[in-house]
């Protein structure tokens, strides 16, 4: 009910346009979808199960984003509800004397926690974000095969953890970030499990088979990222600022599920992390500090350093250790682990009303309480939804929270420029690179901006910027010899064309340009052979084709 708003929302235009507005690939139900699924990365994911539910959206709804809203609002639910039946089986091995009542009034908290959080908009309301809700369906039915192999013995025993693999290795083929699961297992066998003690080898060997599954999925992670969209630079974000990204991330969700306020989109990463700075060594101390008070707390409270820990393994895998994108943290990574103080809240509820020493009016004020946060949380959900109901929306809001995010100006630039408003674009695209002046990918879309409203000397200025850091960027070179001809500097255009052709042979647009020079340089001999070879290498290019047969002096067909 809280989520279904979102019902009403299209496809925004962030990666549901590349994933799934311009990708015929996954649409249908065929051996092809099904090939193509395994064998394909789409902006550095390889997720093949995810996108077999997307082809299983389109069979159903074809390309109406109400289905595809409908199958991520369901899978969140399904998530809550396997989340109830997970907090009432841990709650009861963690407090066995608590009254059975109030163990399942405390595992209901804690899935309407969980559920209505504001935190699981962005995986929820955002199509794209299905790999989170389908991965954690899978990661859900893992732990709860895996707690009910450890309460049987003899075949059944195998056959639950059989299940329980199975469980893991889909979960890990819908979205890889599931991967420290088995390191979270072996929390869960040392509480409240209590069955590694004097036990350790066969609690490690039976974690293996998870191990090798969570080793493939990380390698295969890695390489498609590093092979699709690059990793994050490790001079510009040496190891010290690695460690206070991960450390930024340990504070930062736990403040946010405490207080769900100012949520952003974008949390942009800043261009430099300085570790000693107070907006990172604030988080660190928190981090540290909560780590070393809960390690002096163990014997007294030993669920919440299981949840701490069981949090920060979760968090691994996106702490920044290992880095690639703009954000700094993001909203969406919350959504698995932030299930232990979900579960803390559960138990909080459930000891209160179990306790003998707080009067009754007392233990109705505090499950009172806690259902007025649950309703307070909704109501907050409510008000982030529309956040994602397309992209405008999503880059105001982002900026709103933090004006000077270089990314969201550099977003909101190129949803100007699909509109043709190019001064708005332009307006943007300016203020990105003012905020980051090193950037060429928003430099060059700046140049681009200026080209197109016919600026050409502006947008010189910015191709020659670029190419004085990457004098290899062909298509950059290009774009200055277009602006040096429109500003009627041929023979400077022509040079420009011909550096490029002699950097990328086989480049069309290169060979093309080239020769359109030549022949405006009333040099049409000249032109033939690059305009001959560029048809060769696209026969579709119209350009080409036309340019070719004003140097040949015969009518373009």
């Amino acid at each position: 009910m809280v989520f279904s708003p979102a019902l009403q929302y299209g496809f925004v235009l962030w990666d549901d346009d590349r994933n799934l507005l311009s990708n015929p690939s996954y649409r249908g139900l065929g051996w092809a979808q099904v090939r193509w699924a395994f064998t394909s990365a789409v902006m550095g994911h390889w997720i093949p199960v995810t996108w077999l539910t997307f082809s299983l959206d389109h069979a159903l709804w074809g390309m109406d984003a109400f289905g595809y809203h409908l199958t991520n609002i369901l899978l969140h639910a399904a998530n809550a509800a396997l989340f109830y039946l997970l907090a009432l089986r841990l709650l009861r091995l963690g407090s066995p004397a608590s009254r059975a009542g109030a163990i399942g009034l405390g595992a209901i908290v804690a899935a309407l926690f969980f559920a209505v959080h504001p935190l699981r908009v962005e995986s929820v309301a955002w199509v794209t974000e299905r790999r989170d809700v389908l991965s954690a369906l899978f990661y859900l039915l893992t732990v709860l095969a895996y707690l009910r192999a450890c309460a049987v013995h003899g075949p059944p025993r195998r056959r639950w953890l059989l299940a329980s693999l199975g469980a893991y290795a889909l979960g890990l083929l819908s979205k890889s970030l599931i991967m420290s699961l088995p390191f979270v297992l072996l929390v869960l066998d040392v509480y409240p499990l209590r069955r590694a003690r004097g036990n350790w080898r066969r609690v490690l060997l039976e974690k293996l088979p998870y191990l090798l599954l969570a080793i493939a999925a990380a390698v295969i992670s890695v390489l498609v990222v590093i092979a699709k969209v690059g990793l994050t630079s490790p001079s510009a974000y040496p190891p010290p600022a690695r460690a206070a990204m991960a450390l930024y991330g340990l504070a930062f969700y736990l403040g946010k599920t405490l207080a769900p306020v100012l949520l952003s989109p974008m949390y942009e990463l800043p261009a430099r992390v300085e570790p000693t700075s107070l907006r990172f060594l604030a988080p660190a101390l928190v981090a540290v500090g909560l780590t070393v008070g809960l390690l002096l707390a163990r014997r007294s409270w030993p669920a919440a350093l299981a949840v701490w820990l069981v949090y920060g393994l979760t968090l691994a895998p996106v702490s920044g250790i290992v880095h690639n994108g703009p954000q700094l943290v993001a909203d969406r990574y919350s959504y698995l682990s932030c299930l232990g103080m979900a579960l803390l809240v559960g138990a909080g509820i459930a000891a209160a009303v179990s306790s003998s020493t707080i009067a009754r009016p007392v233990r109705a004020g505090v499950v009172l309480a806690g259902f007025a946060w649950i309703v307070g949380l909704a109501v907050l959900t409510f008000q982030q939804l529309p956040v994602w109901r397309d992209a405008d929306e999503i880059w105001k809001r982002a900026l709103s929270v933090e004006p000077d995010c270089a990314f969201c100006y550099g977003q909101m630039g190129a949803l100007a420029g699909n509109r043709g408003d190019l001064d708005a674009a332009i307006a943007h695209f300016e203020r990105v690179v003012a905020l980051r002046p090193g950037n060429v990918h928003h430099r060059r879309n700046l140049g681009l901006a200026l080209l197109k409203a016919h600026r050409p000397a502006e947008a010189a200025a910015q191709f020659e910027q670029i190419l004085a850091k990457e004098p290899m960027d062909v298509d950059t070179r290009i774009r200055l010899g277009l602006a040096l001809a429109e500003q009627g500097k041929l023979t400077e255009a022509s040079c420009e064309f011909e550096h490029a052709r002699r950097d990328n042979p086989r480049h069309a647009g290169a060979l093309t340009h080239l020769g359109i020079s030549l022949i405006d340089l009333g040099r049409p001999a000249e032109a033939l052979p690059y305009l001959e070879s560029a048809v060769g290498l696209d026969p579709a290019s119209g350009l080409a084709r036309a340019a070719l047969a004003r140097a040949r002096g015969a009518p373009a067909r």
